[in-house]
């Protein structure tokens, strides 16, 4: 009899599981905020659950008209998804789930996919807080994804939904972060060092590169770096392109002041094993709990090389800056020790791209199975944590495969509508294991509608780079691992004559770029052979070569199914959809309430009885 009131207990447990629900409600903590204007008029705050595929915003502006917030795309406004709520001056509420039809116009969607959590309006601010699906199955709603998503944002000063231009805002966010700062431990030792180049007077050059080599902390004993943030002089932020620090080997020879990283003097390029890195839009970042930057033993570097973008396109004289990196570090050790590899399209002008293409993609291969043997001694699974994207202005998306005894095994990572004023350290859902003799490919896809001439691979912004780089542990010696085509075969099959490297450079100027031509030399530069150059924190060097692997799309999740309205007739229903979870009225899930913890008193008084038999059983 005991064990099937046990078994009875158990069965009503697992009935009861259920009823209980994650999903965020109108009082719920929204662990993400940003504003969302120059002026900071609008205030949004956000929080998601990955398990349910909803996400919850809550926006906050100064005025007392309608409110609005959707997403966007990089090139119009029209056909955004906007959702949009007010109050009333007699207190009744509106809000619907709308789209833009033209710049101006709103409509509103046959399907209602947002749910109003919360819409209130006093002296100040008119708050507006909802919930909606990562993806529904309406077509005016764009999708929530893990990329970089264009946050639309309006208002009005009354009740009339009409669009303002002065009042519409359109900002870069990446929603889905996996790690929020707040669930990652503070040591309570925090040591404080900035890497800084101090009063430099930046060139009246379009670009410069300027570097200089400075020492990490000086420990006694093993220390670890846990974070670390852009250190920008104020009036020159936007000058500042990027921030590299990169590892020096200690048997390094390195010169002393400040000089172009790589100009006439080769010694400013020495140390290519980046450590941190920041760029346009990045902010600080915090490694996860279990692993840090190792200094302070005879294995850790001593010194790095700083290295600065500069970008002064206004050619403005007379501007002096202080910017670096500020690191944060501590004697309470990690389990790892990390580093960063660097993958994609080796930097130079063989890396090309046609004017005027609608889309061409650029790849840049890496093949781990000669790791071992340049790195000196094994290398164990590389375990990757986090990633840093990085193309210049004609980038429009990037990812990075992998590959494992030639069959695809999954997207590392990935931005589809990558920003270059967003440029960010993002941490992985899941950790990715990377094992000697994989291939990993970063293909990066470039948009030059806008442009006449060609553009090239190299360091200005108006030059073009391929860059992915992947933080992982536990570290070894390999720097970076990138490849590129043999350009000699590329200019072969546009009809081109060459005979080395720099002929066939200087042979994609000759070529009449049309459409076809250009799908043309994307084609061949996949299907040219690789070169892949593997290169160690202490500058030894190693080539092999490869084939570019082709890539299978990752499919897109289901769609879920409104429970307000239907897709409208003249739309195709996206293949795969889910039904949303039936909505439970106030007094549904009050006597969902009362019935859960009439389970608990009854297991609850189950149990005592239970209990209270096998005693006098003993």
């Amino acid at each position: 009899m005991a064990r099937d009131l046990l078994f009875r207990l158990f069965l009503l447990s697992a009935l009861a599981a259920p009823l209980q629900s994650n999903r965020l409600g109108p009082t719920s903590r929204l662990r993400y905020s940003r504003f969302l204007d120059p002026s900071n008029v609008m205030f949004l705050l956000w929080d998601f659950d990955f398990e349910t595929e909803i996400i919850s915003f809550e926006l906050q502006v100064r005025t007392a008209g309608w409110v609005g917030l959707g997403v966007t795309n990089r090139y119009t406004n029209v056909g955004s998804d906007l959702v949009v709520g007010g109050v009333l001056p007699n207190g009744n509420v509106y809000f619907s789930d709308q789209h833009l039809v033209d710049e101006d116009t709103l409509q509103e969607d046959g399907s209602q996919d947002a749910e109003l959590l919360g819409l209130t309006e006093d002296a100040d601010y008119t708050t507006m807080r909802f919930s909606r699906p990562f993806r529904s199955c309406d077509p005016h709603d764009l999708d929530i994804t893990s990329d970089t998503v264009r946050v639309l944002a309006a208002y009005g000063l009354d009740d009339t939904l009409k669009l303002d231009r002065e009042r519409t805002f359109v900002k870069s966010i990446f929603l889905l972060q996996v790690v929020h700062p707040d669930d990652l431990d503070v040591p309570e030792d925090v040591i404080i060092h900035d890497l800084e180049i101090t009063d430099f007077l930046i060139p009246e050059d379009d670009t410069t590169y300027a570097c200089t080599f400075l020492p990490l902390p000086i420990v006694s004993e093993k220390h670890h770096i846990y974070k670390f943030e852009p250190k920008l002089v104020y009036h020159n932020e936007t000058m500042v392109h990027h921030i590299l620090v990169y590892a020096c080997g200690n048997a390094s020879v390195l010169p002393t002041g400040i000089s172009d990283c790589y100009g006439a003097d080769p010694a400013f390029s020495l140390c290519s094993q980046v450590i941190v890195g920041w760029a346009v839009g990045g902010t600080s970042y915090q490694f996860p709990d279990d692993v840090g930057i190792s200094i302070g033993t005879p294995l850790d570097p001593q010194w790095i090389r700083l290295e600065i973008h500069y970008s002064n396109f206004n050619n403005l004289p007379g501007v002096y800056d202080s910017s670096g990196i500020r690191v944060y570090y501590t004697a309470q050790l990690r389990k790892y020790d990390m580093g960063v590899l660097q993958l994609g399209f080796f930097t130079f002008p063989i890396h090309f791209i046609p004017p005027g293409a609608e889309s061409f993609m650029s790849y840049g291969l890496c093949r781990t199975e000669k790791f071992e043997e340049i790195n000196g001694a094994p290398v164990p699974d590389i375990q990757v944590y986090g990633y840093l994207l990085h193309t210049h202005l004609a980038g429009r998306a990037l990812q990075a495969v992998q590959y494992r005894n030639g069959t695809q095994l999954q997207t590392i990572c990935k931005d589809d509508s990558y920003d270059f004023n967003l440029q960010e350290t993002r941490d992985l859902p899941s950790r990715v294991e990377i094992k000697p003799g994989d291939e990993l490919l970063v293909e990066c896809h470039y948009q030059t509608l806008d442009r006449d001439a060609m553009t090239f691979g190299g360091p200005s912004t108006i030059n073009e780079m391929c860059l992915i780089f992947l933080f992982y542990y536990p570290r070894n010696n390999i720097s970076s691992c990138m490849g590129y085509p043999d350009i000699i075969y590329v200019a072969h099959e546009l009809g081109e004559e060459a005979s080395d490297s720099m002929e066939g450079m200087m042979a994609m100027n000759n070529v009449e770029w049309t459409p076809e031509s250009i799908k043309k030399a994307e084609k061949a530069c996949k299907e040219a052979q690789q070169t892949v150059i593997i290169k160690t924190i202490d500058e030894v060097v190693e080539n092999t070569t490869g084939w570019i692997p082709d890539i299978i799309p990752t499919p897109r999740g289901p769609c879920l199914e409104s429970s307000g309205g239907k897709v409208e007739a003249q739309d195709k229903t996206p293949a795969g959809f889910r039904a949303l979870p039936v909505a439970l009225s106030s007094s549904s899930k009050a006597t969902l309430r009362h019935l859960l913890l009439a389970a608990v008193l009854l297991a609850q008084s189950t149990l005592s009885w239970l209990l209270a038999m096998l005693q006098t059983r003993v």
